[in-house]
């Protein structure tokens, strides 16, 4: 029988435990379990059950990564709220509220550092706040209220873009935050509400969203290159009022309304997006996200537009290293 040192050209490793992050095609024996182990990696994308938020809520915004999450604001169901929760890949610990009450707004940042600006309160309003992973304090205000806009980048170079300004129309709006201020910049190619976004301030991107005249939906998807908005390819279901993260060539889109509501997932190659199929297990819109295309999180929003829920979602895309028992078949 040949043997792997005569194959590979070397032993395998007998370790007490699995290492952290095995890469692909790594074999070693676990020497507790007594069993032969590999590196491999996901083939397909899927959605699993994480633990639900302490609040129910739908309309809000959230920023951070997989691991280290955070939510805000919303409607709970009965009244607009500044709740915040913090997500540590496991469980929702609840934080200092917003200091403004709103829903339907923009965020960007980390869970220590983010970012809260526009929304209804119920009024439009222009007020950004900024989040040092304990509370909220004022920030600049934008140039403009607005509301049902969308946002990314960091805490002191955050993009705020698109929206809807009362009395006005829907906007393509795009400004850009320094962490004291905001200054406008070239407008989005095509304005929308509801939309979503990834990226930074120099590297964003924006995908979907409602468009005059309301409920009509977008797919149409643009880039951002610090200073202005480029047409790409389009998400293959028009959707608004749904979430998003990643990066400019690596986004995930999922959830909203096209309409009915949709558990509907696409990823971004930085080209073009192609539609997994995997779904999120509850379809929702109006729902918070964060983190990145190999590893998002889905939490809250709202199964028919109306009711809210507190169920959370974690993403693993294709291509994440994962840990395989090798046996004999």
């Amino acid at each position: 029988m040949a043997e792997y040192i005569n194959i590979k050209g070397q032993n395998i490793e007998v370790v007490a435990s699995d290492p952290a992050n095995p890469t692909l095609g790594q074999i070693w024996y676990n020497s507790t379990s007594n069993t032969l182990k590999g590196g491999g990696g996901t083939t397909v994308g899927s959605w699993a059950t994480g633990n639900n938020m302490n609040t129910a809520r739908r309309s809000f915004s959230g920023a951070g990564t997989q691991t280290a999450g955070l939510g805000m604001g919303g409607w709970d169901g009965t009244a607009r709220v500044g709740t915040t929760e913090e997500y540590d890949g496991t469980s929702w610990t609840a934080s200092n509220p917003l200091t403004t009450v709103r829903i339907y707004f923009g965020a960007a940042g980390i869970q220590t550092a983010a970012l809260a600006f526009g929304g209804n309160t119920p009024s439009a309003t222009n007020a950004t706040e900024e989040y040092d992973g304990n509370s909220w304090t004022a920030g600049g205000n934008l140039s403009s209220v607005n509301e049902g806009n969308m946002g990314t980048g960091t805490q002191t170079a955050g993009l705020g873009f698109g929206g809807y300004i009362p009395g006005t129309a829907h906007t393509g709006l795009t400004e850009e935050y320094d962490g004291t201020s905001w200054s406008p910049s070239n407008p989005l190619n095509t304005a929308r509400s509801g939309g979503s976004s990834a990226g930074i301030q120099t590297a964003a991107l924006a995908f979907g969203g409602q468009t005059p005249p309301a409920p009509a939906v977008t797919a149409v998807t643009e880039e951002y290159d610090g200073t202005s908005w480029t047409n790409s390819n389009s998400l293959n279901t028009a959707r608004g009022n749904f979430a998003g993260c990643g990066i400019q060539t690596a986004a995930l889109a999922f959830g909203g309304q096209t309409p009915p509501v949709t558990g509907a997932t696409e990823e971004y190659d930085g080209t073009s997006w192609a539609t997994s199929p995997a779904t999120l297990s509850t379809a929702r819109t109006m729902l918070g996200s964060c983190g990145t295309r190999p590893s998002g999180l889905a939490f809250g929003g709202s199964p028919n537009g109306t009711s809210v829920v507190a169920s959370t979602e974690e993403w693993t895309g294709p291509g994440v290293p994962l840990t395989v028992t090798i046996t004999a078949s």
